[in-house]
């Protein structure tokens, strides 16, 4: 299957007083059409820098971005301000973590849509967008849609919100969807919706489609490839039954025993990885994750290259110096 984005060696950095804060440093990925890459790790890992340095929305005189994002043959870091404005939207739309933010409080929702499809179709009439608007409200499953079209955001509630955010995203019918927390703050009904919603659209409009999230139990039943990163690094990579089912590094392990399992007893306390993610400003020699794991090593103090170390998974990736019998004898259960 051919890559419809393909992402090379990503960094960013931005320029603080206390010195180069590295965001991301050295991501690569490949997405195909009607494919979910999950991006996972906790808040401060590189996520969202990454998914809005491809949309070119993290340019600024202090940002120092290298690497390439190929969008078929255009390099979307080297394009021009006019080509990103024609490309975001267009081909590349993103779903922002909060919709309450994101829309413009003071317009109606179906003006917003309308405008974001007039922006880029000059020939489409006020009436036509309108009409488009309407469509789009009823395929992500807001009921009478040709009334509500005309409701401010704070008449609706989060998750009616987070469809009419996807709905605008998917206006201009982008061949890249790039969810960002899709699921935050919404209760756990209205999770599942947006991400069986989510699933859906990419089954039935052939999305590439990246998925970003702090939280493993939100990609089970959607991702076909998971990402994890750490401290702006990509630390494991794989299919989503590699990860879920065959974890490689303790970051991973720690994140899904973060997990509250149905399956067992109640715990006394709940499950979490000790300690705190590291400054991107002063971060550990070799892994970074070795403060906090409790398989460290002396080797640890080396950083490890991202390499496939299963002989039977060549697309499992990880950065751990721990033997494959090593990590199956002391991974949790």
């Amino acid at each position: 299957m051919s890559a419809l984005l393909s992402v090379r060696d990503l960094r960013v950095g931005f320029a603080t007083e206390g010195g180069l804060l590295q965001a991301v440093d050295g991501v690569s990925f490949d997405l195909a059409a009607g494919e979910v890459l999950a991006i996972v790790g906790e808040s401060g890992s590189g996520k969202s820098v990454t998914a809005q340095t491809i949309l070119g929305l993290t340019r600024s005189p202090n940002a120092r971005i290298e690497g390439s994002a190929r969008l078929d043959e255009t390099d979307l870091l080297a394009a021009d301000d006019e080509t990103m404005r024609t490309t975001r939207g267009d081909r590349v739309a993103m779903v922002f973590q909060d919709p309450m933010t994101s829309f413009n409080p003071v317009y109606r929702i179906g003006a917003q849509i309308g405008e974001a499809i007039r922006a880029h179709r000059r020939d489409v009439s006020r009436k036509e967008a309108r009409e488009r608007a309407v469509e789009l409200l009823d395929s992500v499953g807001i009921s009478d849609a040709a009334r509500r079209v005309d409701s401010y955001p704070h008449e609706f509630s989060g998750g009616m919100r987070q469809r009419a955010m996807i709905a605008m995203a998917l206006a201009l019918e982008p061949e890249v969807l790039i969810a960002d927390e899709p699921t935050t703050a919404l209760d756990v009904t209205v999770q599942a919706q947006i991400l069986q919603l989510i699933e859906q659209l990419n089954r039935e409009r052939g999305l590439a489609t990246i998925l970003i999230t702090h939280d493993l139990g939100v990609v089970a039943e959607t991702a076909d490839r998971v990402l994890v990163m750490y401290a702006g690094r990509v630390v494991e990579e794989g299919t989503l039954e590699e990860i879920f089912y065959d974890p490689q590094h303790p970051y991973t392990w720690g994140l899904l025993g973060s997990l509250t399992r149905l399956d067992r007893e109640r715990p006394e306390r709940l499950p979490q990885i000790g300690g705190a993610p590291p400054s991107l400003l002063d971060l550990p020699a070799g892994c970074s994750f070795r403060p906090r794991c409790s398989y460290a090593f002396d080797r640890c103090g080396e950083l490890p290259s991202l390499d496939a170390r299963l002989p039977d998974a060549p697309g499992h990736l990880d950065r751990c110096w721990l033997d494959l019998e090593t990590k199956r004898e002391r991974r949790p259960t």
